[in-house]
């Protein structure tokens, strides 16, 4: 514990001199989360490619901190310092603005990841379904050693298209030798940071104003559509907000409600999203001073700090480039020098060559092997399967976003030129996400379409600010804004009260033994025939292949698994040697998830065959001689 959390201040450290370096003239408010993204970036980049010749092992993650320390050491003898002499008076507004969403991130993150009950590992409601992917990709890729990694959710016999790198930030840490939990919890704390800091300091800097960027925060990450209608019917239908299973107003399937809360929804469960962004955000910073405010210089710090993102977060990636294309034309307007031109070729030059160089042989080969990755599809996920609407397409998205997009319009033409040129590279993105998909669900595409709003909102929250300026009388100015902000955000408090009160048991106390028994003794390689079950502990806890995982991952990861699942089925009903031997599996799980989906599961053939290898209450496993 110790060395994993001194190992990560040490990449933070570095992080926070190379922000330093980048921008001398900012402020702690600036440095911190600055830096906390140029860290976050740098243990993603150096472990990794101290792992392409020696693995993803420990000698590695040794190699990559001592570059690290090298790196800090070279940064200090050039004179670099975390103190500076500026002192931003908007800085304590910024803290007490991030506070209390901070305070609301570390309950939920205490309570939904592996948190212990009893001997139990419970969760919440949005980690229930993606989490277990997630800590078997973390341990997999640590006990594993294999770098790049395999696919293990097939038996390894596929790519990893997958962008790995938002799982090897905490695989590191397995490494070092920390459990589990901490190792998934430790990166995520400075990524956070750097995605609440960031976007303020980004909404004041676009804005000119501390409380414009406040009100552009709590719009962003606390805002919501207006889908708490459809729960004021009665107070069984407000109760059942915070009962149910996804029945928020935020996320209500049922009434065409999808726009899901950015915290709760998003960062929490989702740490692509979650790294993407904590690179995602100062890098917007940065092209906004380098861009908008004619910082040519910054373009190696954006450069630098993005190398990773494909492989944290191709979504992400894709928006920047976007955002960049149109900042691009938007140099051009303004005289095609020399001097403002090279900076953007350089820009193109790194980029381009590092980001290839990661995708050629992950995301992009998985892309043209993948099962529906990339397809022309109209009106993101308001479509029904015969080609109809389910709501008009502005009603979708005035019910969904609510306040902040009945404001863009008026938002847009109230805004200053260079804040309309940043909004066109998210309209930009907006029209790409609209018409194509990238994954095989369409859903996924709102990892597009939340870089597009978090840019609307910075524009409504300027222009509210400014109108409600314009009001004389305080006490009207305040109701009027009070009362928007109800409207904007009341969904979104709903959902984090039902995210707060959910509880639900992962793991029991047989799965967490069974994990642990495969972790001492199984082979890192070996491959387990197990049920399908998305809470499998020998992938979710132990790191362990398995022969065919969810088809809720696996589809969604564009693979095509029908052979797996096949050989699945048999070796469950109708087993043999030969397909055994095919497969190569090695050890044979039976459990109640095996029995729940394959109710003529044939145990005696493999008992009167093989050794019983592991048992406990709930759980009986074989091993394949």
């Amino acid at each position: 514990m110790i060395v994993s959390v001194c190992y990560l201040l040490l990449f933070l450290f570095v992080g926070l001199l190379l922000a330093r370096r980048a921008v001398p003239d900012a402020d702690s408010a600036v440095l911190l989360p600055l830096g906390c993204g140029l860290g976050v970036s740098l243990l993603a980049v150096l472990p990794a490619l101290f792992a392409l010749p020696f693995g993803f092992t420990l000698p590695a993650a040794g190699l990559a901190g001592a570059a690290a320390a090298v790196l800090g050491g070279v940064l200090l003898r050039c004179g670099t310092r975390l103190h500076g002499t500026a002192k931003d008076p908007d800085c304590g507004a910024s803290w007490a603005c991030l506070l209390p969403v901070a305070a609301v991130t570390l309950f939920l993150l205490h309570t939904h990841v592996m948190h212990t009950v009893n001997g139990t590992l419970h969760t919440g409601q949005s980690c229930y379904g993606d989490m277990p992917m997630h800590l078997g990709f973390i341990r997999y890729i640590a006990q594993s050693g294999e770098f790049p990694p395999r696919y293990p959710l097939l038996g390894g016999a596929h790519r990893f298209g997958y962008p790995f790198l938002c799982e090897t930030v905490s695989s590191v840490f397995l490494l070092l030798g920390t459990d589990l939990r901490t190792a998934y919890l430790l990166p995520m704390l400075p990524a956070f940071f750097s995605v609440y800091g960031m976007f303020w300091q980004l909404a004041r800097r676009v804005t000119g104003s501390a409380a414009k960027a406040s009100l552009a925060f709590y719009l962003f990450f606390m805002g919501s559509g207006f889908g708490f209608v459809y729960f004021l019917g009665s107070a069984a239908d407000f109760a059942g907000i915070f009962t149910g299973f996804y029945t928020t107003p935020t996320n209500f399937v049922e009434k065409n409600i999808v726009w899901v809360n950015p915290i709760a929804d998003l960062l929490i469960p989702q740490r692509a999203t979650l790294f993407g962004w904590c690179v995602l955000l100062p890098a917007l910073y940065l092209l906004w001073r380098f861009c908008y405010e004619g910082e040519r210089r910054l373009w190696l710090w954006l450069a630098l700090l993005v190398l990773p993102l494909p492989l944290l977060h191709t979504h992400s990636a894709l928006a920047l480039v976007l955002l960049c294309l149109v900042s691009g034309l938007y140099t051009l307007t303004q005289g095609a020098r020399k001097e403002t031109l090279l900076p953007w070729l350089w820009l193109a030059a790194v980029c381009g060559a590092a980001w290839l160089f990661q995708m050629l042989p992950t995301v992009l080969a998985q892309s043209l092997d993948g099962q529906q990755m990339l397809r022309l599809h109209f009106n993101w996920i308001n479509g029904r399967n015969d080609g109809t609407l389910k709501d008009s397409y502005l009603w979708f998205y005035i019910k969904n976003i609510g306040l902040v997009y009945l404001l863009l319009i008026p938002a847009f033409v109230h805004a200053k030129p260079k804040q309309r040129w940043l909004y066109g590279g998210g309209l930009a993105i907006l029209t790409l996400a609209e018409l194509v998909v990238f994954q095989p669900n369409n859903y996924d595409n709102n990892k597009l379409l939340y870089v597009w709003h978090m840019l609307g909102c910075v524009l409504a929250a300027q222009l509210l600010a400014d109108l409600f300026a314009k009001v004389r009388a305080l006490p009207w100015r305040a109701l009027g804004l009070a009362a928007c902000c109800f409207a904007a955000m009341f969904g979104s408090v709903l959902t984090l009260g039902r995210e707060a009160l959910s509880d639900y048991q992962q793991w029991s106390a047989d799965d967490i033994a069974l994990a642990a028994y495969i972790d001492e003794n199984a082979e890192s390689d070996a491959l387990f025939l197990t049920s399908d079950s998305h809470l499998t502990p020998v992938f979710a806890l132990a790191g362990r292949q398995i022969l065919c995982g969810s088809g809720s991952y696996v589809y969604y990861h564009g693979m095509d698994y029908a052979d797996e699942y096949n050989a699945m089925r048999t070796l469950y009903e109708t087993p043999d040697t030969v397909t055994l031997q095919i497969w190569g599996v090695q050890y044979a799980v039976f459990d109640s998830s095996v029995y729940s989906r394959f109710a003529d599961a044939n145990e005696e053939w493999y008992a009167q065959r093989h050794p019983l290898w592991y048992e406990n209450g709930g759980c009986r496993v074989y091993k394949i001689l």
